[in-house]
């Protein structure tokens, strides 16, 4: 199997907050990360995609098409935004895991829409020590 892999990155931010929980009970689970303040993160993407090698390009995929499905799916959604705001985020705490999951699935469904490939796996990295894989690239 061969597979292509961009990096991206955006910034944004976000209160990791059980809306049903009381503070004490969101700070006990999510410590500082739960300041009603929120705080931001640079995060970074890696973008696995999978599928046949065109012959005539000798590409999965076009990586320009890649970073515009990235731009489309990912980052006009959720750059330089407060996660919590943003759906689904209103009511599932934006975690680095309930981030990589809902951006796999918005990523999974333009890459078969625009082109022949189909995404492997998605990486999604929080901060130095915290990164989250969702995928069969592993």
């Amino acid at each position: 199997m061969i597979y292509l892999t961009r990096r991206y990155s955006l910034a944004a931010a976000h209160i990791l907050a059980q809306p049903a929980f009381s503070p004490e009970e969101n700070e006990r689970i999510f410590g500082k990360c739960a300041n009603p303040g929120g705080h931001g993160h640079d995060y970074g993407f890696e973008v696995s995609v999978t599928g046949p090698v065109d012959p005539e390009t000798g590409q999965i995929i076009a990586p320009g098409l890649l970073d515009e499905i990235f731009e489309q799916a990912v980052a006009r959604r959720f750059s330089h935004r407060l996660l919590n705001e943003e759906i689904p985020f209103g009511a599932l705490v934006p975690t680095a895991e309930n981030i990589a999951r809902v951006c796999h699935e918005a990523l999974a469904e333009t890459v078969k829409n625009r082109s022949t490939a189909s995404l492997a796996q998605l990486r999604v990295t929080e901060t130095p020590r915290n990164f989250v894989e969702q995928g069969e690239l592993l």
